[in-house]
């Protein structure tokens, strides 16, 4: 039987690395319009997000939006919209991606009130779909599917 690696290798999935934090989270390493960062891998996140304090530095352009934010304890938050961004996790890569803009201070708070780094957003479930995403939780791999 072939392992999980060599399976997903001749389906064209590439291995991109995981880390485990002190709070039970995957966090990866993204680029977003070639500025490298830190990131959460959420699976229940349906859109992936960063935080206001990064729109300067990962050259996001930004509209309002009427969409309203939940989740990591708070809800009803401000959001804005960011289209047509790059994103690069390891070798994968794709153009226009949707990036939700709003306030992370509550989850880097929490992050770093349980000893971890804060980050500089989450990889939700909308970038885990367009690459068709195998997570390997027991090896701490994540797998995109290249073109």
């Amino acid at each position: 039987m072939l392992s999980l690696k060599k399976f997903l290798r001749k389906k064209n999935y590439i291995r991109i690395p995981l880390v485990y934090t002190a709070t039970n989270h995957f966090e990866v390493v993204a680029k977003i319009n070639g500025i490298p960062g830190r990131f959460i891998l959420d699976t229940g996140a349906s859109n992936t997000c960063i935080g206001f304090d990064k729109i300067e530095l990962f050259k996001l352009v930004s509209k309002e939006s009427e969409i309203k934010a939940a989740g990591a304890g708070s809800s009803n938050m401000e959001t804005m919209i960011s289209t047509k961004n790059r994103i690069e996790i390891g070798k994968w890569s794709k153009k226009k991606q949707k990036i939700v803009l709003f306030d992370l201070t509550h989850v880097n708070e929490a992050l770093t009130t349980h000893n971890a780094l804060p980050v500089d957003g989450i990889i939700g479930a909308d970038v885990l779909k367009r690459g068709k995403a195998v997570i390997d939780y027991k090896g701490c791999f994540l797998y995109l599917k290249l073109k």
